[in-house]
C-alpha cells in the first residue's frame, strides 16, 4: 500500500513538474517574441527575460542544483519556439538565453561546471525541440558562456572545458553535425572571450578540449571533432583579428591534451589533423616541424 501511495505520489509530482515547465515555455515565448519584434537589442531582451525567469523559478524549489537542468529546459523551450515564431535571431537569442541563466543561477547558488553542463545541454536540446540548425546555435551558446564567465566568477578555461564538453554530447543526442557544431563553438568561444577582454588563444584552448574530451565520452570521432574545431579557431581569429596559426595551434595543443587521456588512437587521430592541415593553415603541435 505504501509503494502504491509513493508511486501516485511521484507520479503527481512529475505532473506538477510538466505543468509548470508549460506554463514556463510558454510566458518566456510571449516575452521573448516581444523582444524579436522591438528595436532594442536581442541579446540583452532575452537575457533580461532568462534571468527573471530562471531566479523566480530556482527561488521557488528547494534542490535548486537538482532543478537547473529543468528550469533551464522550459526556458530554452520558450526562447526558441519564440525564435521559430519569428523567424530571425537565432543565434542572439542563444546567446542570451545562455547569459542570462546563467547569471539568473548565479542569484540562486553556485555556479558549477555543473551548471554550465546543464544550461548548455538544455538550450541544445531546445533548438532540436523546434528544428534550428544546432550548428547556427552553438555560436551563440559558445559566446554566451565565456560572456556570462566575467560575472559568475568561473574562469574563461573552466568554463570554455565543459561548453565543448557538453556541445559534443547535447549535438550526439539530437544526431547533429558534430563538425559543424564543433566549429561554430570554437569561434563562437573566441568572440566570448573578446568581448570580455579576455584571452581568445585560451578560449580556443581549452573549448577545444572539451569538444575532443566529450567525443571521447560519447563514442564521437575524434577527427572529425579536432577538424572542426581547429577549422573554428582559423575562422574566428579572423574575426577578431588575432593569427589563424596561432589559432590553430592552440586548438590542436587542447584536443591533444584531451586525447592524451583518450588513448594513443586518439593522440594519432589530433596528430594527423593538425599536420594535414584545416582550411589551408596548420596546426602545428609543440615539438612538430613544418614541412
Amino acid at each position: 500500500m505504501k509503494a502504491i501511495k509513493s508511486i501516485a505520489s511521484s507520479i503527481e509530482e512529475e505532473n506538477l513538474r510538466m505543468e509548470q515547465n508549460n506554463e514556463t515555455d510558454g510566458r518566456v515565448a510571449s516575452s521573448i517574441k516581444s523582444v524579436l519584434s522591438g528595436t532594442g537589442s536581442i541579446v540583452k531582451g532575452v537575457a533580461d527575460v532568462a534571468r527573471d525567469t530562471a531566479v523566480t523559478a530556482l527561488k521557488n524549489v528547494g534542490d535548486t542544483g537538482g532543478a537547473v537542468l529543468e528550469v533551464a529546459g522550459g526556458i530554452a523551450g520558450g526562447a526558441f519556439k519564440a525564435v521559430n515564431d519569428a523567424g530571425t535571431g537565432l543565434v542572439r537569442t542563444a546567446k542570451g538565453l545562455i547569459v542570462g541563466i546563467v547569471e539568473g543561477v548565479g542569484e540562486v547558488a553556485t555556479i558549477t561546471v555543473g551548471t554550465v553542463s546543464d544550461v548548455v545541454r538544455a538550450a541544445i536540446k531546445g533548438t532540436g525541440g523546434v528544428g534550428a540548425d544546432v550548428t547556427k546555435t552553438a555560436a551563440g551558446i559558445a559566446e554566451g558562456v565565456i560572456v556570462a564567465t566575467k560575472s559568475t566568477g568561473m574562469s574563461v578555461a573552466e568554463g570554455a572545458t565543459e561548453l565543448g564538453r557538453s556541445v559534443v554530447g547535447g549535438v550526439k543526442d539530437l544526431g547533429g553535425d558534430v563538425v559543424g557544431a564543433a566549429r561554430s563553438t570554437v569561434s563562437g568561444a573566441m568572440a566570448g572571450a573578446a568581448e570580455i577582454g579576455g584571452d581568445a588563444l585560451e578560449a580556443v584552448k581549452n573549448t577545444a578540449k572539451g569538444l575532443v574530451t566529450g567525443a571521447g565520452e560519447v563514442g564521437s570521432s575524434v577527427t572529425d571533432v579536432t577538424t572542426g574545431a581547429i577549422s573554428g579557431a582559423i575562422a574566428g581569429a579572423k574575426k577578431i583579428g588575432v593569427s589563424a596559426g596561432d589559432a590553430a595551434a592552440a586548438a590542436a595543443a587542447g584536443a591533444l591534451q584531451a586525447a592524451e587521456e583518450i588513448g594513443e588512437s586518439a593522440v594519432h587521430a589530433v596528430r594527423d589533423v593538425a599536420a594535414s592541415g584545416v582550411d589551408g593553415v596548420k596546426g602545428i603541435l609543440k615539438g612538430d616541424q613544418d614541412t
